[in-house]
C-alpha cells in the first residue's frame, strides 16, 4: 500500500491529480490517498505541517497546492504571493524530509523564466535574466521551490522532482472578473456578453502577446507520468542542479486568436476590440517540452475542445450558484 498526500486538493491542478489517482485505485491499484483543507491544515504554519507529516507519514507527497492569481492580483499583492508560496514550499518540503518521505513531486510554473527568454523556453533558461516585474515574487518562490527540492536531494538522497507547467485551465478553474487568469477571464466575460446582448467585448492589452495553454487533466496525467518515472530513466534526462521538467503543449495562439476562439465557443458575435492602456505582460511565453516529449510524454486535448469542456463547466457551476 502506497500512502500518498495530495496538498492543494482543492484546487485545479490537485483536485485533476485526485481524481487521477482515484480512478487507480478503483481500478485496483493499492492506493492509500490523503488530502486535507486548508481549514484542517494550514501550510503556512510551520507547526501543524510538522505535526501533520509526523501523525500520517506518507510514502509520497504531491504539492500541488500554491497562492495562484493573474496579472492584476499578482501586481496588487506582491508580499502576499512571495510570502505564502516561499512558507508552503518550505514547510512540506522540510517537514516532509522530516518524516522521512523520499519521493516528492512539487507543481510550479513558467513564471520562473526571464522575461526575455529565447522561444521556446527550454529548462536551462532558468536563472539566466530578469523575471517579468508583474509576477517576479511569485516566480521567486516558485524558483526557490525547485532549489529546495534539487538541494535535499543533493544532500539527503531523496528523490524530490519539479514539473513547470504552462499556462493552465480547465474545471475547477478561477473564474474571477478580477482575479483570475486571461482564459477563465475571457470565458467569463464572452458569456456575460452572450447573456446581456453586449455588442462589444474588449480585452486587455493589445491582443498581440502569445500564450500557451494547458488542459488541466493533460497536466495530472503528465505529473504522474514524471512521479512513476524510475529514478534512473528521470535522472538520464536531467541534472543535479537543473532537475525541473517544462509541462506543455509546444504550440501557442495569440491572445486576439484565443478570444476569437471563445467567441466561437459562447456563441458571442459582436465586436472584440483591444485596451492597450492595460499591460500585456510578456510578450511570448512557449515551453520548449522536448525534455518531456524524450521521455515518453505529450499532451492529448486539443485547445479549443478543451475550451468547450472548460465552457460547459463553467455554465453547470454558475447554475449551481444562481
Amino acid at each position: 500500500m502506497t500512502k500518498i498526500y495530495v496538498a492543494g486538493h482543492r484546487g485545479m491542478v490537485g483536485s485533476a491529480i485526485l481524481r487521477r489517482l482515484k480512478a487507480r485505485k478503483a481500478a485496483g491499484e493499492a492506493l492509500d490517498l490523503v488530502t486535507r483543507s486548508h481549514a484542517e491544515l494550514d501550510l503556512i504554519d510551520q507547526q501543524a505541517v510538522r505535526d501533520f507529516m509526523t501523525s500520517e507519514r506518507p510514502d509520497v507527497v504531491i504539492l500541488a497546492a500554491a497562492k495562484v492569481g493573474g496579472i492584476h492580483a499578482n501586481d496588487t499583492y506582491p508580499a502576499k504571493f512571495i510570502y505564502e508560496n516561499l512558507m508552503i514550499e518550505c514547510n512540506v518540503i522540510h517537514q516532509a524530509f522530516a518524516a522521512g518521505v523520499t519521493r516528492l513531486l512539487q507543481l510550479g510554473s513558467s513564471c520562473i523564466y526571464p522575461k526575455e527568454a529565447p522561444q521556446p523556453m527550454a529548462e536551462d533558461v532558468l536563472l539566466t535574466g530578469t523575471l517579468e516585474p508583474t509576477n517576479e515574487p511569485y516566480a521567486i518562490a516558485k524558483i526557490a521551490g525547485i532549489k529546495l527540492c534539487e538541494s535535499y536531494n543533493r544532500q539527503h538522497g531523496v528523490d524530490y522532482r519539479s514539473v513547470m507547467p504552462t499556462n493552465l485551465y480547465g474545471p475547477g478553474d478561477n473564474f474571477h472578473p478580477e482575479n483570475s487568469h486571461v482564459l477563465p477571464a475571457l470565458i467569463r466575460r464572452f458569456h456575460e456578453a452572450v447573456q446581456t446582448g453586449a455588442e462589444e467585448v474588449v480585452i486587455w492589452g493589445s491582443g498581440k502577446p502569445m500564450r500557451e495553454f494547458l488542459h488541466v487533466d493533460d497536466m495530472a496525467e503528465a505529473s504522474l507520468f514524471v512521479l512513476d518515472l524510475n529514478r534512473a530513466a528521470y535522472e538520464a534526462h536531467t541534472r543535479s542542479m537543473l532537475s525541473h521538467i517544462n509541462v506543455g503543449t509546444g504550440t501557442d495562439v495569440s491572445i486576439m486568436e484565443l478570444a476569437q476562439m471563445v467567441a466561437r465557443v459562447t456563441g458571442f458575435q459582436g465586436r472584440i476590440t483591444t485596451d492597450p492602456s492595460k499591460p500585456d505582460g510578456t510578450m511570448r511565453k512557449l515551453m520548449d517540452v522536448s525534455r518531456l516529449a524524450d521521455m515518453g510524454w505529450a499532451a492529448k486535448i486539443t485547445l479549443e475542445n478543451g475550451v468547450r469542456e472548460t465552457y460547459e463547466w463553467f455554465k453547470q457551476a454558475e447554475d449551481v450558484r444562481s
